[in-house]
């Protein structure tokens, strides 16, 4: 701990049946320990005055735990703490399991590292809506952050301050443990699980935890998360990635060479056409991640086909999905390139555009996702060829 400068903090709020029992657990391994009595109204304030040498913080009203662990970080970074491991104080966790974080952080790749426990949640005293929950926020976190947890609601953590301390945190409940592992995600921060262990002793464990309006401040929290993450940090990630690499580099890594089979890579590539071309607008990169996650697909390759409906197509692509509606309609059309693209000429046959726009992309997407495939299958035999030769 004095290694590495790093404190345990304990937010706690009305769990004074548990609160001495965490206290002398984390002490029997540090004296570095700050707590924040998030303005408990039970004997909490009591039973921390037998513990002069933990540093305290009382704050006069309870605002939730999210605001009790801002106020925390604050305070470990004025005394001058680079890390923090967070430890609840309904006796769910262990102090015990504090050197597994240590270790973690003093083996791992980089010091800028937010370590989250990772909880057996097959336990049979593991209650089934704390399961679901975790679950539920497992898949939202790998959708917004790219990175696969089995355990994101877990309160056991360790926290880098100087990393945690540039990010906009704003929630002050539960939601705000969501939100801090996703900007520091977004932010270059590691994000990695640890195995700890639970206790859920239901007889002397007391959870501030509400099912019904904390759930939905998640659920929101994670819509916005959703929007921000397609809208611009996946875009945002993977132009850093062109311009890091260079066209040519990323291509041929992420794209050519990219372990995906020549099957899953010509899905990627019929699904970006498709959704390039098909008449989604403004819905297109929405769709293509998401989709791209959903089915398990190359979200770079998708995104990269995307991008045929650059401007300089779109007069074709219009073209050519009027001329492929008219076979669907019958509908009888005068028409040349500039009235359909100039004056919302396309509009005065929406229906006949739509029609023809999907069976454009329909027929371009099998196109290209075919001739990908063989074109990757031939790639492919030539490698193994050279590598055998």
């Amino acid at each position: 701990m004095q290694q590495l400068n790093c404190c345990v903090l304990i937010p706690t709020y009305n769990n004074a049946g548990t609160l001495k029992k965490v206290l002398d657990g984390v002490l029997e391994r540090t004296t570095s320990i700050l707590v924040v009595n998030d303005g408990a109204t039970d004997s909490t304030s009591k039973i921390l005055t037998a513990y002069p040498q933990i540093a305290q913080l009382r704050l006069p009203v309870n605002k939730g735990k999210g605001n009790a662990l801002q106020i925390g970080f604050a305070e470990a970074l004025r005394l001058e703490y680079d890390f923090a491991i967070t430890i609840d104080s309904d006796g769910q966790h262990f102090p015990e399991d504090i050197p597994v974080f240590l270790d973690a952080l003093v083996n791992g790749e980089t010091k800028n590292a937010l370590y989250i426990g990772a909880r057996n949640m097959s336990q049979s005293d593991v209650p089934g809506k704390s399961s679901f929950g975790n679950k539920f926020s497992n898949f939202w976190f790998r959708f917004e952050t790219g990175i696969s947890l089995t355990d994101t609601q877990c309160g056991y953590r360790l926290y880098p301050l100087n990393e945690i301390n540039e990010l906009k945190l704003i929630t002050p409940k539960f939601e705000f443990e969501i939100e801090i592992i996703v900007k520091a995600a977004w932010n270059g921060t590691l994000v990695e699980n640890v195995p700890v262990r639970i206790s859920y002793d239901e007889e002397e464990r007391v959870s501030h935890f509400r099912t019904v309006p904390d759930f939905a401040r998640i659920s929101v929290l994670n819509t916005w998360f959703v929007i921000v993450a397609i809208f611009y940090i996946k875009p945002r990630d993977f132009f850093r990635r062109i311009k890091k690499k260079g066209l040519k580099k990323f291509l041929t890594e992420n794209v050519l060479k990219h372990g995906d089979s020549p099957k899953k890579k010509a899905l990627s590539i019929a699904l970006g056409v498709f959704l390039g071309i098909a008449p989604f607008w403004g819905f297109q990169t929405l769709l293509v991640f998401a989709l791209s996650v959903f089915l398990k697909l190359n979200k770079a390759i998708a995104f990269t086909f995307s991008n045929i409906s650059i401007p300089p197509m779109i007069p074709l692509i219009i073209y050519l999905s009027v001329r492929l509606g008219i076979l669907f309609t019958g509908e009888q059309i005068t028409f040349n390139l500039e009235s359909l693209t100039q004056d919302f000429g396309v509009l005065k046959h929406l229906k006949t555009y739509l029609i023809g726009s999907f069976a454009l992309a329909t027929i371009a997407a099998l196109l290209f996702g075919i001739i990908g495939y063989l074109a990757l299958i031939i790639m492919a035999k030539r490698k193994i060829a050279m590598n055998n030769g």
